[in-house]
């Protein structure tokens, strides 16, 4: 079986990359590099098309090799960068066409202020990449929508890959809907795209397989053939997925790697609960304040210290300020160091709606933190096994009980502590990279199943 290296070229598409912004997506999508080259990648680019500026990409490379998430700076490369150094591609592209009057525009200047680009600003509306309005390629015409300048983007990175090696295939793993909804038709014959899948696609109450779904999603799942493999975080949401939309050869299960850490040294805190998670609706964290009354009320020691940041800090810090719960529950904001987290903590506390595989979950298991969550799809059932306590999805009394039963009884958290390294070792990136290897290889040595509109 030949080596990745001599199979094909590997983008990693993502709309963005910012430390401590978008919790364990930016976390996986790093991963996704690390293991496409552990797995025999001679060199995984890293592709963004937000648009920040040059230096301020340059201070977030840097900050990702700084911290290990990244090989080096120039495993990066970003739309709008790659325009202000060098517009030639971007006006080569473009045809013919003005701006649509009546809609608001942002300019992309370079360091002399000359206009380089102009986008649509589509603000409030979550189909904003979906926008009719043209992008303006300032001296040269335009570019229809995001989807024409994205693929226009992409087409100059494949024609940069190929110059030294034109045969070879050109995998792009996409880590966004939006974008991989932007760019299913694109009708390169040599280029194959593998879509990963980081969430539930499933709106409230969350838990019914034939709920429904937002606009995003049914769309997606409409053009999910356009894709040449889709991977799934767990086995749960592949086989909902199949039952209700059918079962595709393309689909494949390559959950998110955790290096493996192993058993702490630092003495537990019998009273040390921890959360991991943005600070965000999802994750109804709120449910976990709310029970931590229950269980400060028989264990007033107890404490609870959330970590992560989001839009619902400030409404979080008012729950715990009127509830009295200042002195046992405290919101840490964001930390990078894990160990820090983890290090002492009895227990890991999941309030979350819906998950895609809960990586924070992942990382307390491999540190032998053991979890209560909500019993909720997806992640958290196959991710946790035998490694802590499900109780039924946004029920306070129960989790707060859970809770109580595993700080309450130090054979029982020793137990779950022990399962937690047994659980953690199946996310080992030895054996994650071997199934994202074998689903790209399928992909790449197939023809192209997309069906181009």
């Amino acid at each position: 079986m030949r080596a990745h290296r001599d199979l094909a070229h590997y983008l990693v598409l993502s709309s963005r990359l910012i430390p401590g912004l978008d919790g364990g997506y930016t976390v996986a999508t790093l991963g996704h590099a690390r293991l496409l080259e552990a797995a025999g990648a001679t060199r995984a680019l890293l592709l963004t098309v937000d648009p920040g500026t040059p230096e301020d990409h340059a201070e977030h490379r840097r900050e990702f090799v700084a911290r290990g998430d990244a090989a080096s700076v120039d495993r990066f490369r970003n739309l709008f960068d790659d325009a202000l150094a060098d517009p030639t591609w971007l006006r080569a592209a473009a045809v013919a066409g003005e701006a649509t009057p009546g809609v608001e525009y942002r300019t992309v200047t370079d360091a002399a202020g000359t206009a380089i680009v102009s986008i649509p600003v589509i603000a409030g509306d979550p189909d904003w990449h979906l926008t009719e309005a043209p992008v303006v390629v300032h001296g040269a015409g335009i570019l229809h929508g995001f989807g024409g300048l994205y693929r226009a983007w992409l087409a100059t990175v494949v024609a940069d890959l190929r110059t030294d090696d034109p045969a070879r295939a050109v995998v792009v793993v996409c880590e966004s809907r939006q974008l991989g909804e932007l760019i299913a038709g694109w009708d390169d014959p040599d280029v194959r795209i593998v879509h990963m899948i980081h969430n539930s696609h499933l709106e409230p109450p969350y838990d019914n397989p034939d709920g429904p779904m937002n606009g995003l999603w049914s769309r997606w799942f409409a053009r999910v053939d356009a894709f040449d493999a889709v991977l799934w975080p767990t086995a749960a949401q592949r086989t909902d997925v199949a039952q209700r939309f059918g079962d595709r050869p393309t689909f494949a299960v390559v959950p998110n790697p955790v290096e493996q850490i192993g058993r702490r040294d630092a003495a537990t805190d019998p009273d040390r609960v921890v959360m991991l998670n943005r600070l965000a609706a999802q994750k109804r964290v709120d449910r976990a304040i709310h029970a931590w009354t229950k269980v400060v009320a028989e264990r007033p020691q107890a404490r609870l210290e959330i970590y992560g940041d989001g839009p619902e800090r400030v409404t979080l810090q008012r729950l715990i300020d009127e509830l009295g719960l200042a002195a046992s529950v405290r919101l840490h904001g964001h930390v990078d160091d894990r160990d820090l987290i983890f290090d002492t903590a009895a227990l890991m506390l999941v309030s979350t709606a819906y998950e895609g595989q809960g990586l924070s979950i992942a990382e307390a298991l491999v540190r032998g933190v053991p979890v209560v969550s909500f019993d909720v799809r997806y992640g958290p059932r196959e991710t946790i096994g035998s490694a802590g306590v499900m109780v039924p999805p946004a029920d306070i009394d129960a989790l707060a009980a859970a809770v109580l039963e595993v700080l309450g009884d130090e054979a029982l958290r020793a137990r779950l502590s022990a399962a937690a390294i047994e659980e953690g070792a199946r996310l080992d990136p030895d054996r994650v990279k071997d199934a994202l290897a074998q689903a790209i290889r399928v992909a790449v040595e197939t023809p192209s199943l997309r069906a181009i509109p």
